[in-house]
Formats: C-alpha cells, structure tokens, sequence
C-alpha cells in the first residue's frame, strides 16, 4: 500500500491516508518536525496503575496523553483523529500473548478502554539529523533494531517488566553530539541509556534484535541504546492482562503536536 505521504506532510494528511487504506508501512521518517508516538490501550480497571508505571519510568514511558474510559476520538494531540484506525497496524494481545496483528481496532473497541499516548524516540531523529548526526536507517528506510534488556522498569501496582531499547549506530566521533541533543527531548525518551558493549543491558546478539530490523555496526561506529515506547510489550508479556492493544513496532501514530514546541527553552 503507498500513498503521496512523506516527511513533508502534515499528520493530518497522513492519518487520513492511514486511516483510508493508503499508508501500511513503519512511520519512520514522515512528518517532519512533529512528535510521533507510541500507544497502549488497557481496559479502565488497570488504568490508574499503568499510569502510576508510567510516572515511574519517563524515559522508556513518556506519557503525552491518557484518553477518557471508550472514547478513541477526541484527542488533545490529535483533533480530529481516531484512535481506531490511524495508525498502519496494532497488535492485540489477550492473556500477554500476541494474537492478531489488524489494521483496525474498531470492532475489538470497548466502552472500557483507555488509551495511553507516550512519546518515541522517532521525535528525536529529525534534531539529531539537523545537528549533522548521521542516521543510517534513515538512508535506506529501514527501521531501527529493538532489544529486550535485563533492566527492569520501577514497578507500579501490577505493572512490571523490562526496559527495551532502540538502537542506532552513530560514528564515534558524533557520539557526545547525539547524547546532547537528545538529553533535551524527554518526552521522545531522553539521552541514551548506554552507549557500547551490549551485553552491559544483557544484549548477547545485536544480529537479532527482539523487535525491528537488525542494524550493522560498521567500523568507527558505536552501538547507542535510547529507552524505547516497545517496553510497553515487554510489560504485558509478564503482567498478562486479559487483553491489550498497542501500536505494531515502528507503526506509530503521528500528533499534531510539534517538536520545537516540547523542546525546553
């Protein structure tokens, strides 16, 4: 499926392709300069306590927006959008267990879910670039490798897990660089949590990422791990709610709210 969307559009333009049909891949690199996010949909019994999990743990959960109890459309981030079929793909989880991956989420829609909104590290990929920090992914349209760590998040009532990271790998010499710029982006997940050898976050093969496409760390390069809004798929593995729903990996839904907005002045 393709559609006329790309960097230059305006989320609106492309919730509106997604939502029609016209857009079914990853979100990397379109709409430039606003603030794409990652979402988690529980049932309104858990909601208080995932929003004390994410309070807990802002760098792999920075909360934009928590919805009403069944109401998908009127967004903060978003007028206009609906929750239910803009963005390219979810994935539906009953007992922690991945069921289907749909396109749509309408007919599984309950009076009793509210939606999660937290912040990505996509955000933070335009400021790196405009700061000369060469992203290679970008280059090829690839998305980007995501690993489960043997960091755990802070617990919150029932919610627990591990954290997971996105990685890039950045030439060395750009490295204090890309820490900096991203240290002034909170809500698309901060600085790096580690830079280097993998196995200090339990990482044993960089070839095969849990989530994502792997990513060659070619000669002068470093491997840079940022928190990532996946950790939240990781949580329901182990917590195992009798159903959930999230954004699929890299299929994010894409705000009306503008990057330079949120970055500190």
């Amino acid at each position: 499926m393709t559609s006329g969307i790309d960097q230059t559009s305006s989320p609106a333009e492309a919730r509106a392709a997604i939502r029609a049909g016209g857009w079914g891949g990853i979100t990397t690199g379109l709409c430039g300069g606003y603030v794409q996010a990652n979402l988690a949909i529980l049932p309104a019994a858990l909601a208080a306590e995932f929003t004390d999990f994410c309070r807990a743990n802002p760098r792999p959960l920075p909360l934009l927006e928590v919805t009403e109890a069944g109401v998908p459309d009127r967004l903060r981030t978003a007028p206009g959008a609906d929750l239910r079929t803009d963005l390219p793909r979810y994935r539906v989880y009953r007992h922690g267990v991945l069921d289907s991956e749909p396109t749509s989420i309408e007919a599984l829609w309950r009076d009793d879910f509210v939606a999660f909104l937290l912040g990505c590290s996509f955000s933070a990929e335009e400021a790196l670039q405009s700061a000369g920090v060469r992203l290679r992914h970008l280059e090829t349209g690839a998305g980007v490798p995501m690993f489960r760590t043997s960091r755990r998040c802070e617990p919150a009532g029932r919610f627990h897990g591990p954290v997971v990271v996105s990685m890039r790998a950045i030439a060395a010499g750009q490295l204090e660089r890309a820490s900096a710029v991203t240290a002034g982006l909170p809500f698309a997940h901060g600085a790096p949590l580690h830079a280097g050898d993998p196995s200090v976050l339990g990482i044993s093969d960089l070839a095969a990422p849990d989530w994502g496409e792997p990513m060659t760390v070619e000669p002068g390069e470093v491997p840079v791990f940022w928190a990532c809004g996946v950790t939240p798929q990781a949580v329901l593995a182990e917590v195992r709610p009798e159903i959930a729903i999230t954004h699929a990996p890299a299929h994010m839904f894409l705000t009306d709210l503008r990057v330079a907005d949120l970055v500190p002045s």
